[in-house]
């Protein structure tokens, strides 16, 4: 048996961070950075997230046509960068395209920026097209736990504009039910507390392996979850009212 403290819902790979759900105290403490890779020391990612980024672009046969623009980023410099932007760009722009201090993704170590290798990038809007490399990039990015985080004609519901260069490690199954079933994230939440604990779990049948995903409403100190010993499973808080299962058969 899992017994989940209610500070949990903070933490783990499937958290919202948006303008309604800030990222808390409790993430921070848990982020674990490395650099994207020697070439870029100065662009951190969350571990594994970095890991299955280099498998991703590995697969896709990427040299030098698509490098980082942005990961992780401190509440201080996220500040930094939005009051630029304002000074620069207006109101009207930087709420389209930047995030407030704490609300942005780039503070998980989960989301990354990229673009297509050019002489001039664009920092706020990197250049990262639908075809080409790019475009095969895409293709595979769900196979790895990669979701495009702000699609086009969702904004009313991310509260982003379209980014096509802002991706994010959601992990996989997620990423690939995501897709299938074109939800953003925010989606995705309320998506997956169709299958609660105690009901019918969603499934789903991945390289040889059924998965299962079902939600579990927090409780106010602490929430047990029951699995049997050689289970196999991932446990994450969505930063809003409870913990996404995942159960690999």
């Amino acid at each position: 048996m899992m017994v989940l403290k209610k500070e949990e819902i903070y933490i783990g790979p499937l958290v919202l961070v948006n303008r309604e759900h800030p990222i808390q105290k409790e993430f921070t403490r848990s982020v674990r950075l490395m650099p994207f890779n020697d070439n870029y020391r100065d662009i951190l990612l969350d571990t594994k997230t970095n890991a299955l980024l280099s498998l991703l672009l590995k697969s896709v046969g990427v040299n030098d046509e698509i490098v980082p623009v942005s990961g992780y980023r401190t509440s201080i410099e996220q500040r930094m960068i939005y009051y630029k932007s304002l000074i620069k760009n207006g109101r009207v722009f930087t709420e389209k395209f930047v995030a407030l201090p704490d609300h942005s993704e780039h503070r998980t170590g989960f989301a990354i920026d990229l673009a297509q290798n050019s002489d001039a990038i664009d920092f706020i809007c990197p250049d990262f097209p639908y075809t080409g490399i790019c475009g095969a990039f895409r293709q595979k990015a769900a196979d790895y736990g990669f979701i495009e985080r702000y699609p086009k004609g969702r904004e009313a519901i991310t509260g982003i504009a379209h980014e096509p260069w802002h991706f994010r490690f959601v992990g996989y199954p997620h990423s690939k039910i995501m897709q299938n079933n074109d939800l953003t994230l925010e989606e995705y939440i309320l998506f997956i507390k169709d299958y609660p604990y105690d009901r019918k779990h969603f499934r789903i049948c991945e390289k040889s392996k059924e998965i299962e995903v079902f939600y579990v409403k927090a409780r106010p100190e602490t929430t047990e979850v029951i699995l049997s010993e050689d289970t196999c499973y991932q446990i994450s808080g969505n930063n809003v009212d409870g913990f996404i299962v995942t159960i690999w058969r």
